[in-house]
């Protein structure tokens, strides 16, 4: 089946060769010329790993701190006793409870972006580990979400922290700013995940670890990016 695009996307593709590897500062450019959306559309890094899923420790899973930010509001859910709730709250959770927050939920309830938890509240939530984990939000301890430094960790995702996990494919897929970025910041957060994916190839991983990556925009083309050239 042929996919027909308007004269606009077109048009705003007609400088992008889809076959090309360009450089990160090239693709970034590309990316913003050939966006077609009229809202601020995010920037988003497709990359392909090469990885054995059946390998438990090849299964990647961590947490990064966008160096200038993410363009968005992050939504923070805290799960915690009431010793740290007020921690919670001062450091700008948006939402902070524990049975509360559990029972709206399972009535369907998802309106945040993170959910994080003390340790001691982690059995308070295994009613709802199912929901979570097959949506990627359940707290977890390897990307950093379950934690006693509940402010910190709330103020990190506020700036910029985001999370990022192979799926099912051997895929990662993120957000790293908005169109309205400049090419230069859109590449700092680009660069900063690049490297600290890359620091956790698996030792069990041989030959390449990363063997693609696209950038686009949120409805625009995918632009190929040399990995050597990030």
């Amino acid at each position: 089946m042929i996919t027909k695009h308007g004269k606009k996307y077109t048009e705003l593709t007609k400088d992008l060769d889809l076959k090309k590897s360009y450089t990160a500062v090239e693709a970034i450019d590309l990316v913003k010329k050939t966006n077609p959306a009229k809202f601020d559309a995010t920037v988003e890094a497709h990359l392909k790993l090469n990885i054995d899923l059946e390998k438990p420790e090849q299964n990647i899973r961590s947490t990064v701190i966008l160096p200038k930010g993410t363009g968005r509001d992050t939504k923070v859910l805290v799960f915690v006793t009431e010793k740290d709730e007020k921690a919670a709250k001062t450091a700008g959770a948006d939402f902070v409870g524990l049975e509360d927050l559990t029972d709206k939920i399972v009535k369907g309830w998802l309106g945040f972006d993170v959910a994080v938890a003390t340790p001691d509240a982690m059995p308070k939530i295994a009613k709802i580990a199912k929901v979570l984990g097959s949506r990627g939000m359940m707290p977890n301890p390897k990307a950093g979400t379950v934690t006693n430094d509940i402010a910190k960790t709330v103020e990190e995702f506020k700036k910029g922290k985001i999370e990022f996990r192979s799926d099912s494919l051997g895929g990662i897929h993120i957000g790293i700013g908005k169109v309205s970025f400049s090419e230069a910041d859109l590449l700092e957060n680009l660069q900063k995940f690049y490297r600290a994916l890359v620091a956790m190839k698996p030792s069990s991983v041989k030959g390449i670890f990363v063997k693609s990556v696209h950038l686009s925009s949120t409805m625009g083309p995918g632009v190929k990016v040399d990995p050597n050239k990030i």
